[in-house]
């Protein structure tokens, strides 16, 4: 059985890894980080991607877009993670886009997803619930007129400060659930920056009974929680393809430095124990990667893909904390140098660690899955 990918998918690869690549680098991720306004977008390289073909990579073309599916957006975010790039590649490339493309009227495509493609606009979803799950939303919605209103407060919103509207699921009544697209310049609407360890923002979002008309409404009332769930499943598959990404640049730092670096005479990758804690980690990278990747194959062939999600973000959050952790162990003193580009993958480790659940979440995800097989 084949498992490599195929000769589209390979140009899709290496033209995403040479855009990166040749703009996300050291120097030009320092000087984004030391302007003051802390939204840290590197919009010169959202335009290369987008001029380049590969923000509409997965959307369809009636819209710009190139009509391929998730594997070919995980390699763009994966690329996007080795880089440590300031882009919002998860949030819209992996989720807000396709869901208006696989759930929206025409006209919602019409109006949202020709900027995407070229570039001008920047989706978003808000997903984390700070006291409960995706499932069970804070935001409520009420029926008003032949449209809605909304209220109630999102946080972590990832790019919540750049981005032109924001896919939002609501309560409707007790037990209904929908999801909307809301502007970020509608009426009732407020967004306060919110800090995050990777020194980028993200958003609080505050809907004080904002006001959206039919046309907000994405897909149906009946359809909101299997939305949410779409979702959720290819936003956490997108974030272990971005820990791949920086795992294995972590490690890459590291045999470059263990090669060139001496003690005693002799370069320290020629220590035994070097040498072991170094295998360690590449494991670790290894299964980080072909797990996401096994997550990403089921997604885009349309498979059942629950349980290869879990372990993928499992090992992510688990597997990605030794690599880093071995990375800046193995750099000595230089591992928490900020003006060595390290750091930036532990900061951001942590940060996919924790976003829409850790390891034990993904455990008890699994472990709930596994027990409601029949025997």
């Amino acid at each position: 059985m084949d498992f490599s990918f195929s000769e589209e998918q390979e140009a899709v690869r290496d033209l995403a890894t040479r855009i990166f690549t040749d703009l996300a680098t050291h120097e030009r991720l320092r000087e984004l980080e030391s302007e003051p306004d802390g939204e840290r977008f590197d919009r010169k390289l959202w335009s290369e991607l987008a001029a380049a073909g590969l923000l509409g990579i997965a959307l369809p073309e009636e819209v710009g877009g190139a009509g391929l599916g998730f594997l070919e957006t995980g390699l763009v975010v994966e690329a996007a993670g080795r880089s440590a790039a300031y882009v919002p590649a998860i949030e819209t490339l992996a989720a807000a886009a396709p869901a208006i493309a696989r759930f929206g009227t025409e006209a919602q495509r019409s109006e949202w997803l020709p900027g995407v493609v070229s570039g001008d606009s920047v989706l978003t979803t808000a997903l984390v619930e700070l006291a409960g799950t995706p499932l069970s939303p804070s935001v409520v919605a009420e029926p008003a007129g032949d449209g809605w209103k909304l209220s109630g407060t999102k946080s972590c919103i990832p790019s919540g400060m750049i981005a032109d509207a924001v896919v939002v699921p609501a309560r409707l009544g007790p037990d209904g659930l929908a999801m909307f697209i809301v502007p970020v310049q509608a009426p009732g609407v407020s967004r306060q920056r919110q800090p995050i360890n990777t020194g980028q923002s993200e958003a609080v979002l505050t809907m004080a009974g904002t006001p959206v008309g039919p046309d907000a409404l994405l897909g149906s009332v009946e359809d909101g929680a299997s939305i949410i769930e779409w979702l959720v499943q290819r936003s956490t598959a997108a974030l272990s393809l971005a820990q791949a990404g920086a795992a294995a640049a972590a490690l890459a730092l590291v045999a470059e430095y263990t090669k060139t670096r001496e003690q005693f005479g002799k370069p320290i990758a020629t220590f035994q124990a070097v040498g072991q804690r170094a295998a360690d980690a590449y494991v670790d990278a290894e299964a980080i990667r072909l797990t996401a990747w096994q997550a990403a194959w089921r997604i885009s062939e349309g498979l059942p893909a629950d349980k290869e999600v879990a372990v993928a973000k499992f090992w992510a959050a688990d597997g990605g904390q030794r690599v880093v952790h071995a990375a800046v162990h193995l750099h000595g003193g230089v591992g928490v140098d900020r003006d060595y580009p390290l750091h930036r993958y532990f900061l951001m480790t942590k940060h996919l660690e924790l976003t829409l659940g850790g390891a034990t979440d993904q455990l008890l995800r699994l472990g709930a899955a596994l027990a409601g097989e029949p025997a």
